[in-house]
């Protein structure tokens, strides 16, 4: 393979984990090269993000990226002077039922043991912060008012453009062919455009992952599961948390929206029984559904008008955790996908990760993440809230 460039890293997808990913090299003074097939940054998954972010998980390793990640996402206007629509809204999981009372009660403890901001609001309680709740059966709800939300598209562009001026390159309209190894090592690619030598091939390419692997053949188990969102009209502020809603209903297992700054509401819910495919063509039944499930938490929203819906895809895994680190039997191969819809909020937290472990820095807590977090492990846990 003849060389033209060479580079430390090379990362595939410049979407919610490879941006900011490319940052973090940069930064360091890594020299790295980002490799995408569509026109622009965040052109693929990272568009249809609706833009929560929140450290309240029950994975430990999720909890600890998602701290990284409102690290950089609520102090990133002031470092940068990038306006990237940060609101430190909070998060609130709502129970109507003693089964989803349980088991937000059950992962309190685990997430004090992070420190993270977060308790249990009975219902007189909870709606002191949020009035509009629907209050038949209402019995409480966890609140955590340093989780928030930002736009998707501004915090890509920024990543990029912070990127770029660190050093990083980017190829956009080009796709990748051909990975190429000596004696099981990663030492460069093949795209249609060009070859580039590297030490480190990061798999950023999210729903598209396997793809980028069956050429080392490496199979990742990993499947896009389509979901829809939908936005309204903007209306007077009435909330600010994120509401989620982990109560099955019919055709979805969980449901939640929030109140853009600009008085939009914003809403998604998980499908269930899971659609699969990499489908982008929005549904007649979503409409009906999450309308459905947004007057009944919600009723003073029932005659607000909805602008338009959406379709995108989650790069879901078995157990609804990432999949991260190197891959055993490929020296330099790194995998950074498997995200299940949390792309947007994992990726700086993931990026500062991946640094650290090329940059052979990694403290106690990040060997244990790559251990949980591993191609390898058994899948056989499941994130609770996901």
């Amino acid at each position: 393979m003849q060389k033209h460039s060479q580079y430390d890293v090379i990362i595939i997808g410049a979407g919610s984990i490879g941006v900011p990913t490319a940052f973090f090299l940069a930064q360091a003074g890594i020299k790295t090269l980002v490799i995408d097939q569509l026109a622009s940054v965040g052109q693929a998954s990272n568009k249809h993000a609706i833009g929560g972010i929140r450290a309240t998980h029950s994975d430990p390793a999720k909890i600890y990226l998602c701290q990284k990640s409102l690290q950089h996402f609520s102090t990133w206007e002031n470092s940068y002077g990038d306006d990237i629509e940060w609101h430190k809204g909070g998060y609130s999981f709502v129970a109507y039922e003693k089964k989803e009372k349980n088991t937000l009660l059950s992962l309190l403890e685990i997430q004090k043991s992070y420190k993270l901001n977060i308790d249990w609001y009975d219902r007189d309680e909870l709606l002191k912060i949020i009035p509009d709740l629907e209050t038949d059966h209402l019995l409480g709800g966890t609140y955590s008012p340093d989780d928030g939300s930002a736009s998707p598209l501004k915090a890509s562009f920024a990543f990029h453009k912070r990127a770029v001026e660190e050093g990083a390159t980017f190829h956009f309209n080009e796709q990748l062919e051909k990975i190429h190894m000596d004696q099981r090592k990663i030492v460069g690619v093949e795209t249609d455009l060009d070859s580039y030598g590297c030490r480190y091939l990061i798999n950023a390419g999210g729903s598209w992952a396997n793809k980028i692997s069956s050429l080392v053949s490496v199979p990742l188990p990993i499947q896009p599961d389509s979901h829809e969102a939908g936005i309204t009209e903007p209306v007077a502020h009435m909330f600010d948390p994120m509401i989620v809603d982990i109560r099955p209903g019919p055709g979805s297992s969980n449901f939640y929206f929030y109140q853009h700054p600009t008085g939009k509401i914003i809403f998604c819910l998980t499908p269930n029984p899971q659609i699969w495919g990499n489908l982008n063509t929005e549904t007649s039944d979503f409409l009906i559904q999450a309308s459905r499930r947004l007057i009944e938490i919600m009723p003073r929203l029932a005659n607000i008008r909805i602008r338009r819906t959406w379709r995108g895809t989650y790069p879901m895994t078995p157990d609804g955790s990432p999949i991260v680190g190197l891959v055993d039997g490929i020296d330099g191969y790194i995998l950074a996908t498997g995200m299940c819809g949390q792309g947007f909020m994992l990726g700086p937290g993931i990026g500062e990760l991946i640094l650290h472990l090329i940059s052979k820095n990694l403290n106690a807590q990040e060997e244990q993440i790559l251990s949980a977090l591993t191609l390898h492990r058994s899948f056989s846990s499941m994130e609770k809230l996901k």
